[in-house]
């Protein structure tokens, strides 16, 4: 299975090329919030796709109806398959499209029950329903694109867009499609969100500074920022990509999944369970723990969280292997983009592998000892030859997901 395209919109940019370079250069995707209307929500700061402007890729009836989440999928879709020189056949039977959402299309929502609260339900919109759903994404991909293969919404919290690449795989290697669309898109950075998350206790309360806030496995850390944006790749059967002379990217090697069963928010303190969809992936690969020589961490920055991801890779590749490992949390850069975190360091990781570069942690001046025990990327990218790297996400409800991605190399 192998990858030829990348789309991708975060805080960080828009396309492949402006979100690699400011993920190198360890920039800074947080800010204070502008252009949303947040009210009184207890925190004021996020990883906004700022770049992003809609008319660029949803034409003007579309982007005034459907949901921002929508609009990004739409974009991104679009990015993907320009970087992958691919065209949709007219009968389009051989693409499907698996998108990781956490909730869908949260302002059409939420605009909608105010207009019922304020004015009647009468007043309600007819669109409310369909382009709130979480399945719309995808959905709106397929009919904008002519996609008729596999379609559907991936809802494991934090792993989905890491979920959707996995499902992905196995779709294109049953035989039910040659090309996929596979990952993620959000757009939570409304009210609700701001301040259900805060009551949580998991979004940071830096303020002063918000580009420092968020401090993946550092001992000052007090959670994330909410990120927004989407990614999606372009998937292909290995004669399909070849065939076509596709430039191929890397490789997507294994795929691996897991559940805690063990509370609603907190992962288990263990990493038992994380560790095991993190050597289902590497077992799914056929190659050793050992030929991992970079993990992109979900490095969510909460205080239960950091430490039992670490003990998770430590367990996933031993002590000693784990030690010599170059782990980075780029959450620190582009936020926490719920459903579509895993997509967005999915594809990093791939620019990764392909450029023999790894993006770093920011923030991390103080490592907490309880995440000691691997090699921290910090401050600066490194270059590193890689033989394989991991890409691992958790969600809310003890979900799991990771990833093996490997340099392509020519058969």
């Amino acid at each position: 299975m192998v990858m030829t395209g990348i789309g991708l919109i975060c805080a960080l940019g828009v396309g492949r090329e402006d979100v690699w370079r400011n993920a190198l250069a360890g920039t800074p995707g947080a800010a204070p919030i502008s252009g949303i209307e947040i009210g009184d929500a207890p925190v004021r700061m996020a990883c906004q796709a700022r770049d992003f402007v809609v008319e660029d890729f949803v034409e003007r009836r579309l982007a005034r109806r459907a949901d921002r989440v929508s609009h990004f999928a739409l974009a991104a879709a679009q990015l993907a398959l320009a970087d992958a020189h691919l065209r949709v056949s007219d009968d389009g039977r051989e693409i499907g499209c698996i998108l990781g959402t956490g909730t869908g299309g949260n302002q059409v929502r939420d605009d909608n029950h105010q207009t019922m609260l304020e004015r009647g339900v009468d007043r309600i919109s007819p669109f409310a329903i369909p382009y709130s759903m979480c399945n719309h994404p995808p959905a709106e991909v397929a009919m904008q694109l002519g996609l008729r293969g596999p379609t559907m919404a991936i809802l494991t919290a934090c792993a989905a867009g890491t979920d959707a690449i996995g499902t992905s795989t196995a779709v294109i290697r049953r035989g039910d499609a040659e090309v996929m669309l596979a990952g993620g898109t959000e757009a939570m950075i409304t009210p609700l969100w701001l301040a259900g998350f805060d009551a949580m206790r998991v979004l940071s309360h830096h303020r002063d500074d918000p580009a420092s806030a968020v401090r993946p496995f550092d001992v000052s850390r007090d959670g994330f920022l909410i990120g927004e944006g989407a990614s999606i790749m372009i998937l292909e059967e290995l004669e399909h990509a070849t065939t076509r002379g596709a430039r191929i990217i890397c490789e997507i090697a294994g795929y691996g999944a897991s559940a805690d069963a063990h509370h609603i928010t907190d992962p288990d303190p263990t990493g038992q369970s994380q560790a095991r969809a993190m050597r289902a992936a590497i077992a799914d690969a056929g190659i050793a723990p050992s030929a991992i020589g970079y993990v992109n961490a979900h490095g969510g920055a909460s205080r239960p969280g950091d430490p039992s991801e670490i003990a998770a890779v430590r367990r996933a590749l031993g002590d000693d292997h784990a030690a010599r490992t170059a782990v980075s949390a780029t959450k620190s850069m582009h936020g926490h983009c719920m459903g579509a975190t895993g997509a967005v360091e999915g594809a990093l990781t791939a620019l990764a592998v392909a450029d023999g570069r790894v993006p770093p942690t920011i923030n991390l001046t103080d490592l907490d000892p309880e995440c000691a025990g691997v090699d921290h990327v910090v401050g600066t990218a490194r270059e590193v030859r890689l033989e394989a790297a991991l890409s691992t996400n958790n969600g809310l409800g003890g979900h799991n997901a990771a990833i093996v991605l490997v340099p392509w190399k020519e058969q």
